[in-house]
């Protein structure tokens, strides 16, 4: 999507890791509101390390680094075969324990206004860091997901007006030689910017993400990520980031979301339930 205003590069993010809002703050669009912090941050850091917690993410954490060996593992077919089998094992046995949908609530909800906020947070009480656990099985910064490098994010303790984050991909991500896949980039953004866009006070849903790849990034290195918000208008947020291994800019995006009301994310809660049962509606 294009727009009237110019895109801000990774040479035009301030050199003090800063940028504010502009007219997002004290603006109509936002009602003169102060910067919002996002439960996506919040949240996920707040949850208790209950005993059957912890124990999901040492299992996470198992796997991910399977997933790492794996890829990079030069056994032959027999030294396979024998990890195969004991890994079966461990399926079936995961496979006899309780299964259950991997959150409860609206794992976009804090994205979706405020009256689609209040809904989520109805799943919890007041003060319960549990009502947002379901962030623990993102795949991108749940600690209790395999899938998730993990992504950690945090906003800036001195001006709250950013997002930074940090990753770091393992070979499991590998793209090009020695380089993380385009795609886990742009998820990535995705994830970081969908944080970002809670700092104008409007939270939405991404509608349109343009990535531009301006270096290779690597495997295995700690990769700097900032988040802020450009503008707003209506329900409309526009948020951009970079990506960089130390001074150097592997990429950067432009992201748009938009604010869903209730409704619409009622329907997608609903179609998700009925596929999670057996038996549910195919219409």
């Amino acid at each position: 999507m294009t727009t009237s205003d110019s895109h801000a590069t990774g040479s035009g993010a301030p050199a003090d890791g800063t940028r504010h809002v502009g007219a997002a703050y004290g603006s109509d669009d936002v009602g003169g509101v102060p910067p919002n912090r996002s439960v996506r941050v919040d949240g996920l850091s707040s949850l208790v390390p209950t005993p059957e917690r912890v124990q999901r993410r040492r299992l996470a954490s198992v796997a991910r680094e399977l997933l790492t060996r794996m890829v990079a593992s030069d056994a032959d077919a027999g030294q396979l075969a024998t990890a195969a089998d004991r890994l079966e094992e461990v399926v079936d046995l995961i496979g006899e324990l309780p299964t259950g949908l991997a959150y409860e609530g609206f794992s976009e909800a804090a994205n979706a206004g405020p009256a689609l906020r209040a809904m989520a947070e109805g799943y919890g009480k007041e003060g319960d860091p549990e009502r947002f656990a379901f962030f623990d099985h993102s795949p991108l910064i749940g600690l209790s997901n395999p899938l998730s490098p993990p992504l950690v994010l945090e906003h800036d303790r001195g001006d709250r007006d950013v997002v930074h984050g940090t990753v770091n991909f393992g070979p499991a991500y590998e793209g090009p030689p020695g380089c993380v896949h385009g795609g886990f980039v742009a998820a990535v953004f995705d994830e970081l910017l969908g944080a970002t866009q809670s700092l104008s006070g409007i939270q939405g849903m991404t509608a349109h993400l343009d990535v531009d790849y301006r270096s290779p990034t690597p495997l295995g290195e700690d990769l700097s990520l900032l988040g802020w918000v450009e503008r707003t208008e209506g329900r409309k947020i526009w948020a951009s980031a970079t990506m960089s291994v130390g001074d150097r800019l592997c990429a950067e995006a432009r992201a748009l979301f938009l604010a869903l009301g209730p409704g619409a994310f009622d329907e997608l809660l609903e179609a998700r339930d009925a596929d999670a049962v057996p038996g549910g509606d195919d219409s």
